[in-house]
């Protein structure tokens, strides 16, 4: 039927689907036709390569044993010729070594026979997805709808960091994200998150650190009522939450090797059962994790499931320190400025050239969030529009609380010099319990109560 006047006419998409089993490409195209997809159909590599060169595709599926090779080869000449072209592979069920190495070659994600329709759905609406996102969403800097904080940096481990980003985003492969803390790892999975097809659903981030052991497989999985003393009612958990968006597990190293068996089954199976329920419930989920310790170490001294470990870990993405990359400092500085003025309600604060210099030669062992605390605090002290050295009140660095080296007063009042002391003690306390304040005050031998007036008195902010 010819359109009708004014009417815009919209290409179907258009998909490849490789298989040597017709029953297989007949319950393929029956489904996708339903969804209002055009599809081309080959039994080999060699007729997906024929019908690849005279078509423009939208996706492509691919069955793992084919006649003439393996659809990680396929995946592979797909990547190199045409690589905006999402393709996901259908492997055996189980097979979850065959699933990652295909994520590894550059696999848009993976489906288990027998394949389940609702989760090929999901594929193909994110792969369409994927291929409708604008220009403007795929460029960087990038700003990300929730934080409205832009990843800032120049520099050339900078600008591999944003290309990265943006090719991670185009997969649904989960990324473990390693970083020291206080890097930003948070918002760089915020930004693979808003930069892929997933990007109009949940982002849920849960620090794997804070949540009670007891508590946490119902948190995770969500209960039914009665299940427990205190279970009034049903509840969703963080994968129910995150369903057609990304869970992002801050801290996973910090989960119990109890919890890491159930969590290797809900990200291989992608499915879950509440506390109390006897079915399960499929859930469409990417998964994005991380920690700023050694995973690997971890999985060597035990504390960490080695299958766990290469699950999450299909691709890694490093985040670099502040001080490898001290030239992205100054422009750091002032965005981290011109933010916490708008937040303050303070008008006309600059900062001197001599008090960037300072923070470009600071080696900032809390790294961003250091950076923005020191600059919370001088924004507080200074005294006047222009904030110079003196109002930073840098942690002398030449201090290093672990040989006991002392610093120099360099003139300064008692009182000044015992708070640097104190500041650079609580902070790296803090450090080495991941912010929790009450193991902090124990290793330092103080009282909770003493530690919260100390926090308050130094000026020192964890938010």
């Amino acid at each position: 039927m010819p359109p009708k006047h004014g009417q815009i006419m919209t290409k179907k998409p258009l998909a490849l689907i490789v298989d040597d089993e017709p029953d297989i490409l007949q319950l393929l195209g029956i489904t996708l036709s339903r969804m209002d997809i055009d599809t081309k159909k080959a039994e080999t590599i060699t007729q997906a390569k024929e019908l690849l060169a005279l078509n423009t595709f939208d996706f492509c599926l691919t069955d793992m044993r084919l006649p003439d090779g393996d659809g990680i080869d396929l995946i592979k000449f797909i990547q190199k010729k045409f690589s905006k072209l999402p393709v996901a592979l259908i492997t055996a069920h189980g097979n979850m070594e065959t699933a990652i190495d295909a994520m590894k070659a550059g696999a848009f994600d993976f489906l288990s026979k027998p394949v389940d329709l609702n989760a090929l759905r999901s594929l193909i609406n994110n792969a369409i997805k994927l291929n409708n996102t604008s220009p403007g969403k795929a460029t960087f800097p990038a700003k990300n709808t929730k934080s409205k904080k832009l990843l800032i940096g120049d520099t050339e481990v900078m600008k591999t960091l944003k290309q990265t980003i943006l090719k991670l985003a185009r997969s649904q492969a989960p990324i473990f994200i390693n970083g020291e803390s206080g890097t930003g790892k948070e918002l760089v999975a915020k930004l693979i998150h808003f930069k892929g097809p997933r990007a109009d659903n949940s982002f849920v981030p849960v620090n794997c650190g804070a949540i009670p052991s007891e508590l946490m497989e119902s948190e995770f999985f969500g209960h039914k009522k009665g299940s427990f003393t205190g279970a009034v009612s049903d509840k969703k958990g963080l994968f129910q939450a995150a369903e057609g968006g990304t869970l992002f597990l801050d801290e996973i190293a910090e989960l119990p090797i109890s919890m890491q068996v159930k969590l290797l089954r809900a990200i291989q199976e992608k499915s879950i059962r509440p506390v109390g329920s006897d079915t399960e419930i499929s859930v469409d989920t990417r998964i994005l994790s991380a920690s700023h310790r050694d995973l690997l170490g971890l999985v060597h001294q035990g504390t960490f499931r080695q299958d766990l470990f290469y699950r999450i870990n299909v691709i890694e993405i490093n985040v670099p320190a502040l001080r490898e990359r001290k030239d992205d400092i100054p422009k750091l500085t002032r965005y981290l400025l011109e933010q916490l003025t708008k937040s303050h309600s303070v008008e006309n604060m600059n900062i001197s050239e001599d008090a960037l210099d300072e923070l470009t030669e600071y080696n900032f062992p809390g790294n961003i969030r250091e950076l923005e605390n020191i600059l919370e605090r001088a924004l507080t002290l200074a005294s006047q529009d222009t904030i110079q050295p003196s109002d930073l009140n840098l942690p002398n660095s030449s201090f290093n609380p672990s040989t006991g080296a002392s610093p120099s007063r360099n003139n300064l009042p008692l009182d000044e010099f015992l708070a640097k002391i104190e500041t650079v003690e609580i902070l790296a306390a803090l450090e080495k319990s991941k912010g929790n304040k009450t193991k902090a005050a124990k290793a330092l031998g103080i009282s909770f109560r003493a530690m919260r007036y100390k926090l308050d008195k130094l000026d020192i902010n964890l938010d």
